[in-house]
């Protein structure tokens, strides 16, 4: 019964989504940008009938729900990492790369940001992809300590402080743990330019995937 529960496609994703801390339906999205709006929708219901997860009225007022975890569903954790260790460990990375992603890298960058290196006032930080079309070439970090960390793919009109140029396997790559980020600066894959503050701090504020520091068991 529990597998027919949770292991329907999508569903452990869309937990590990919620375990992050994701509680709205368009941010759900965004970090599931593969899931269809319909899916998400249907999934959502599945698990508010099983008692896994609770909606409400969002706490600032705004006449929007709110996604939460119950107590059953805040317990589905250790399972949730389990896979991830295990997906990280054996699953080749050659696999992984085939499924490369800029929306959910992007999403999961913001979400590791570390602004506490970075100066006290708001830092725009436009990542730029030079291998990816048009449409997705471009995203912006918004980032000022004591805020959550913003994304945007649309220019949001700010100066920008801090270039970083790269390809989408490459950043992934490093993001991964697959690869170090000080090799791909040296070897002109990944550009950073701009304040030197934030350039110099770079490593530091850009956080990597909760996986990175998994030692793999196959190549």
């Amino acid at each position: 019964m529990a597998s027919d529960l949770l292991c329907s496609r999508w569903t452990m994703m869309l937990l590990s989504e919620l375990l992050s801390g994701t509680t709205r339906f368009n941010d759900l999205r965004r970090g599931l940008p593969r899931m269809s709006p319909a899916l998400l929708s249907k999934r959502l219901k599945d698990l508010e009938s099983a008692g896994i997860v609770s909606r409400g009225l969002a706490a600032d007022g705004i006449e929007l729900h709110e996604y939460s975890l119950t107590e059953a569903g805040r317990a589905i954790e250790p399972v949730i990492d389990a896979m991830g260790d295990w997906g990280h460990r054996w699953i080749t990375t050659q696999a992984t790369l085939a499924h490369l992603d800029v929306k959910l890298l992007m999403w999961n960058m913001r979400r590791k940001i570390n602004p506490n290196p970075l100066p006290s006032g708001r830092s725009t930080i436009q990542f730029i992809y030079r291998d990816l079309p048009t449409a997705t070439r471009n995203w912006w970090l918004l980032v000022q300590p004591g805020n959550e960390v913003d994304l945007c793919s649309v220019d949001p009109g700010y100066d920008v402080d801090l270039y970083v140029t790269t390809d989408l396997r490459t950043l992934t790559e490093v993001w991964m743990g697959y690869a170090p980020i000080g090799a791909a600066m040296d070897d002109g894959r990944l550009v950073v330019v701009g304040n030197r503050e934030l350039e110099s701090s770079f490593q530091t504020w850009l956080g990597s995937s909760r996986f990175a520091s998994l030692q793999k068991c196959v190549a």
